[in-house]
């Protein structure tokens, strides 16, 4: 599983926890129904937010619900998954997307993909995600040409990358991706005024998502000698910290545009649950005040060192097999701690207890945030 918005289930409270995972579990269905069982490899946590987008707009509706069956990721318990256009959208950007990753890491000979027998199998497996994806996205209206222009650009823009050149000229392809695929929730759910903020809410998600990554493996590039946007341009730490900050300011501005028949859960990630990715990206975790108006920054105390070194990532088979080992052992959700499949960062199980400040696990930081339209609804503070 990966993406940048991780959410700890207590943080989100029973109800909000319950709808995640229902988005979840339904665009992983999407994949396996429309694509077969090795697809459901591309579900990730970032790629339901479209789900969760395209229902906060359209509200609860008939249909937008069915009872799955057991599975090993839910301790082979049944639930009520989300289904529907906006689990579609999600699976088909999902799909292309890892498409275009695949054939990244076949470029790059990374791993056992510089053996050409298994390159020669992972392009199949690319080239099969991207049809596949393409017609699911068709589907839904969507025309997935607008990813995998992106995709392709973003290549020449790396090559021609240097010292000095302007960061955001290396995450627009990703911006211009993200924009595309949040503004088309707009016209699945019926509300067309609100493709404009939301594409730009895609927009600075993108940004964010490219930057994140590009910190996150900066010190693992450097060893490797692998390619970080933020080496090769020269951007520093600070700098990439107050693009992240303004992304973040940018996002939240942009969903107080946009109208929803119930935006909570979208609010909760996007605004909330965004920043703490930000904050986790960089080595900080910010205190209650961090989140309130005020001058200068917020202030953030660096995390205690975790005193071992840095494991080297894995290839995309290996990670492929690691989930899989994950799935079946059912250690994502239920583990106090695992090693993620490709990154081998350390993550919590979604089940276990984090250090949640609001009594009522309502995601508040044990405070209402002024300006914002989400304040404690569980009287926990």
């Amino acid at each position: 599983m990966f993406g940048i918005v991780r959410p700890c289930g207590h943080r989100l409270g029973e109800n909000l926890r319950t709808q995640w995972m229902a988005h979840l579990c339904g665009l992983c269905l999407a994949l396996r129904r429309d694509h077969g069982q090795l697809a459901r490899v591309v579900t990730n946590y970032d790629g339901l937010l479209i789900s969760v987008l395209t229902e906060a707009q359209a509200g609860a509706v008939n249909g937008s619900r069915r009872t799955a069956g057991p599975c090993a990721l839910r301790g082979m318990r049944t639930a009520s998954v989300a289904q529907g256009e906006g689990a579609r959208l999600a699976a088909a950007v999902s799909l292309v997307l890892a498409s275009a990753k695949v054939r990244d890491h076949v470029a790059d000979r990374d791993g056992l993909l510089a053996h050409r027998p298994v390159a020669r199998a992972a392009r199949r497996v690319a080239a099969s995600w991207g049809r596949a994806g393409a017609h699911s996205g068709s589907a839904v209206g969507f025309d997935t040409g607008v990813l995998v222009d992106a995709v392709d650009r973003q290549v020449g823009i790396e090559a021609l990358a240097g010292p000095g050149t302007p960061i955001l000229t290396v995450t627009e392809p990703t911006e211009t991706a993200t924009a595309a695929a949040f503004a088309h929730t707009a016209v699945l759910a019926g509300r067309p005024g609100n493709a404009e903020p939301l594409a730009e809410a895609g927009r600075l998600f993108g940004r964010l998502a490219h930057l994140l990554d590009a910190v996150e493996d900066r010190e693992a590039d450097a060893r490797s000698g692998s390619w970080n946007p933020l080496t090769v341009t020269g951007t520093s730490l600070t700098e990439a910290r107050r693009l992240a900050e303004d992304a973040l300011h940018g996002i939240r501005l942009a969903l107080r545009e946009a109208e929803f028949a119930d935006g909570r859960l979208a609010h909760l990630l996007l605004v909330h649950e965004l920043g703490r990715s930000v904050d986790r990206a960089f080595g900080t975790v910010p205190t209650c005040a961090a989140h309130q108006p005020g001058p200068g920054p917020g202030p953030y105390a660096p995390l205690p060192p975790y005193g071992e070194k840095p494991r080297v990532p894995r290839g995309f088979w290996a990670g492929c097999g690691a989930f899989l080992a994950l799935c079946c052992t059912c250690k994502m959700c239920c583990a106090e701690e695992y090693e993620g499949p490709w990154s081998r960062k350390k993550r919590n199980g979604c089940c276990q207890y984090c250090d949640c400040s609001c009594p009522g696990g309502c995601g508040c930081d044990g405070c209402c945030c002024d300006g914002c339209d989400c304040c404690c609804p569980c009287d926990g503070c």
